[in-house]
C-alpha cells in the first residue's frame, strides 16, 4: 500500500475495507475479525448494494467484502455494475452449498478477485476459523490489477479460440503438462485451456479452491474448452487432450504405471498451507516425467509453487511463468522468477501458444 510522512516518518496507510452483507452479525463480525490485522481498517458497512453504492462512492475503499445473496439487489448484478462503472476490488463471502459454488464462480467470472466460504450453520465458528485466509485474501486483493469488466460472450462453438491449425497439429502421448494458479486463476485457466487443441498433451492443474467448488469449475471448464476437463478421482491414465483438476480436498500427483502417466490423489497435510498444492503437483511432475513435463505458474498470492517449478527444470522440464503484467495478483508467479524456475515470463494470451511452440521444437514430438 502507499506510503505517507509522518514527522518525518514513513508509515503504512492501512487497507481500508468496506463490508457488504445483510446480515447484521457478520458485518460486525467481519470489521471485527478484519481489524485484527494492523494493516487493515474497516471504513464502511452497508447493509444492501442500494446503501453500498452511496457508501463507496464516499469513502472509496482499496477492497470490498460482497455477500452474494442481498435485499433489493442481487449481490452477482451489483458485481457486474460496480466492475463496469467502478472497477474495485472485491472478495465474496458467499455459502457453501451447491448453488453458492455456482454463484460464487459467477462471481469470479463477473471480476471478483476471491472468494471466502461462508457456512449456513455455525457461522461465527466458522468465520473465525477462517480469519486468516480471509485476512490473506484481502491483502491480495488490495494489491490485484482490476479492470473496467465487459462480459465475455463465449463463442458458439469453443474451437474458435484454440490455436491455429499449424500449431493444433502437435501429437503425443508421451508429454504432460502440470499447471498451478490461485487468486485469479479462475478465469486465467480458462483463457490457457480454452486455446488448446483436443490432441494437446494431457494435463494436471492445481488450482487453490475450496472442495464444493472444483467439480462445478472443472463441469464450466469443460464446457468452454475443446479439450476435456474434470475433476480429477485419482487413479485415471493421463491421455492427450484431457485435463485433470484438483479436487479442493486433495493433493494431486502425477505417477507412472509402466509406460503410462496417472492420477493420484493425497490427504497428507497441507503444503505451503495449501491442499491442493502446486509445489506437491510439480514435484511429483519432476520425479515422473522430467524432461517430458511442461511446468505452467499462473496468477496467484503467495510462494506456492516456486520451489516446485524449480525442481521440474533441474529435471529437465521446460517451465513457463505468467507475467506481472497480465497477472492479477504477481506472487506465485514472482517467486517462481526469482528462484530462476522458468525458462520463460509469457503473458496471458500468449502462453497457449508458446507452450505448444516449444513441444513442436521437441525433437520426439511429430508435428
Amino acid at each position: 500500500m502507499p506510503t505517507k510522512t509522518l514527522c518525518g516518518q514513513q508509515t503504512t496507510r492501512k487497507i481500508r475495507v468496506v463490508v457488504v452483507d445483510d446480515s447484521a452479525l457478520v458485518r460486525a463480525l467481519l470489521k471485527q475479525l478484519l481489524e485484527s490485522a494492523r494493516d487493515i481498517e474497516v471504513v464502511g458497512q452497508a447493509a444492501d448494494p442500494i446503501a453500498a453504492r452511496e457508501l463507496i462512492r464516499t469513502v472509496n475503499p482499496d477492497v470490498i467484502t460482497l455477500d452474494v445473496e442481498m435485499p433489493k439487489m442481487d449481490g452477482l448484478e451489483f458485481l457486474a455494475r460496480l466492475m463496469r462503472l467502478k472497477p474495485t476490488p472485491v472478495v465474496m463471502v458467499s455459502s457453501l452449498t451447491q448453488r453458492g459454488s455456482e454463484v460464487a464462480l459467477r462471481a469470479l467470472e463477473l471480476g471478483a478477485v476471491d472468494f471466502v466460504a461462508k457456512p449456513k450453520i455455525g457461522i461465527e465458528e466458522g468465520l473465525r476459523e477462517s480469519t486468516e485466509e480471509l485476512i490473506d485474501k484481502i491483502r491480495a486483493a488490495a494489491a490485484a490489477k482490476i479492470e473496467r469488466r465487459v462480459l465475455e460472450v463465449a463463442p458458439a462453438n469453443s474451437a474458435d479460440v484454440v490455436l491455429p491449425a499449424s500449431l493444433s497439429r502437435v501429437s503425443t502421448t508421451e508429454k504432460v503438462i502440470a499447471v498451478g494458479s490461485s487468486t485469479g486463476g479462475t478465469e486465467a485457466l480458462k483463457e490457457f485451456l480454452r486455446r488448446l487443441p483436443a490432441n494437446c498433451p494431457g494435463i494436471l492443474i492445481a488450482q487453490h479452491m475450496p472442495e464444493t467448488f472444483t467439480k462445478s469449475f472443472a463441469e464450466r471448464l469443460d464446457g468452454l474448452c475443446t479439450i476435456r476437463v474434470v475433476e480429477a478421482k485419482g487413479g485415471e491414465r493421463v491421455l492427450p487432450g484431457h485435463a485433470f483438476l484438483a479436487p479442493g480436498h486433495s493433493h494431486l500427483l502425477l505417477k507412472r504405471s509402466g509406460a503410462n502417466y496417472m492420477t493420484e490423489l493425497s490427504d497428507s497435510p497441507p503444503v505451503n498451507r495449501h491442499r491442493p498444492s502446486v509445489d506437491v503437483l510439480f514435484r511429483s511432475a519432476a520425479n515422473a516425467a522430467g524432461r517430458n513435463a511442461i511446468g505452467v505458474i499462473l496468477t496467484g498470492m503467495g510462494k506456492d509453487g516456486a520451489a516446485g517449478m524449480l525442481e521440474m527444470k533441474n529435471a529437465g522440464s521446460r517451465t513457463f511463468a505468467q507475467d506481472e503484467a497480465s497477472c492479477v495478483v504477481f506472487g506465485m508467479p514472482k517467486e517462481a522468477i526469482a528462484l530462476g524456475a522458468a525458462d520463460e515470463v509469457v503473458s496471458l494470451k500468449e502462453m497457449a501458444s508458446r507452450v505448444l511452440a516449444s513441444l513442436g521444437s521437441d525433437r520426439t514430438i511429430r508435428v
